[in-house]
């Protein structure tokens, strides 16, 4: 499989994550975005940021309560308000599996299923 951007022909494995992540860039990314149904806000690009960041100094992904911990930093209330807020809203901007989608938009190797666990 392969997406077009900017004229160049970017390979992708047959769940669309990115075959060279070495392929990846921001207009890359917003390709992925919008294959998956997904317009990218400043939020959207602070989670992927983040997790790019993550992966480039642990060499793992960040799990989804890794990444309501992200998000609930940003949010104010009691912990359980926020943590259940910070779900929510991950959920409204990845709604197919944040942890995947994310991955897959950062140009981060596909999840493996202790990745996600």
């Amino acid at each position: 499989m392969a997406i077009e951007v900017n004229g160049q022909t970017i390979e992708t494995d047959e769940d669309g994550f990115l075959v060279n992540r070495a392929d990846w860039n921001q207009d890359v990314a917003a390709a992925l975005a919008q294959a998956e149904g997904i317009e990218m806000t400043d939020s959207h690009w602070g989670l992927i940021d983040a997790t790019r960041e993550h992966y480039r100094k642990h060499m793992v992904h960040l799990t989804g309560n890794d990444l309501v911990h992200i998000l609930s930093k940003s949010l104010k209330g009691t912990p359980h308000e926020t943590r259940h807020d910070a779900n929510q809203y991950l959920y409204q901007l990845f709604p197919h599996s944040p942890e995947k989608q994310i991955s897959k938009i950062a140009g981060l190797p596909k999840l493996l299923p202790a990745d996600t666990e």
